[in-house]
């Protein structure tokens, strides 16, 4: 498969994942919390279904040649979906994402490799691999911020953390906050498992990963990889981390809980 194909597949397996779960969902649940700091259960499903909709405006305007829909239409379409109560979000949630997931899917080899997305806050369009990787981040996170409302050892699906790993760099200098550092500069030996990896980040501003290894790293982590793409979005917390993260040297993980609060 190509690098668009196995996104796109870890869409549709997280997409049937969690529509499944949310359909056995009572009222109650719904107004439970989740993950997300700020939100109940329904609203990170509404947030999933109107970024849904928002995400096929995109893609059909990039597949006709027009322009991003603009910042009005997604302000309608969040306006709608933060207006429905509990129950409608969560009804409505599997369909706005069966749709979106659907699109990506009817994308032949050549749209999959030549289509190119204007998101509209990014500085140029960008290819179907990576709106779909973005996609996989967004609905893989807010999946496990729905399901750890229900179990505290949730973890990221397996078919998405190994789609989303490679590309867990480029949002590390956007994802966190270096000032926290206070001018210190430190070089961390990360090793990941399921899937495995080994790379440096350096902690110096701005953030950063370097696939080299340093010939003395002032610490090292090491953790399963779908921790790793928890703790860059700051969902790693202490009742959310998995025995198997270990620690040595500068390696602090109340320190990097700081560097990656969340978004």
């Amino acid at each position: 498969m190509s690098n668009a194909d196995s996104i796109i597949a870890a869409l549709r397996s997280g997409h049937d994942s969690l529509a499944a779960f949310a359909s056995g969902l009572t009222d109650g649940d719904l107004a439970g919390p989740s993950g997300a700091a700020e939100w109940d259960i329904s609203q990170v499903l509404s947030h999933l279904g109107s970024g849904a909709e928002i995400g096929r405006a995109t893609l059909r305007a990039a597949l006709s040649g027009e322009p991003n829909p603009g910042r009005d239409f997604n302000l309608a379409v969040w306006d709608r979906w933060n207006a429905m109560s509990r129950r409608e979000r969560a009804d409505a949630f599997p369909a706005s994402n069966e749709a979106l997931t659907a699109l990506y899917e009817s994308f032949d080899a050549n749209t999959r490799e030549t289509l190119r997305i204007d998101l509209g806050f990014m500085p140029a369009p960008v290819d179907v691999a990576t709106a779909a990787r973005m996609r996989l981040s967004e609905l893989t996170l807010h999946a496990w911020d729905v399901r750890v409302g229900f179990d505290e050892r949730a973890t990221l699906a397996p078919d998405a953390t190994a789609a989303l790993l490679d590309g867990a760099s480029g949002t590390i200098a956007w994802a966190s906050r270096p000032e926290v550092l206070a001018g210190r500069r430190t070089a961390l030996r990360v090793t990941t498992t399921d899937p495995a990896s080994a790379f440096t980040l350096q902690l110096v501003d701005p953030i950063s990963v370097d696939p080299d290894e340093p010939a003395t790293p002032d610490g090292t982590l090491t953790l399963p990889a779908e921790a790793w793409l928890r703790l860059v979005a700051g969902r790693l917390a202490p009742r959310h981390t998995p025995a198997a993260v270990e620690t040595s040297g500068a390696a602090d993980l109340d320190l990097l809980r700081k560097l990656f609060p969340g978004y």
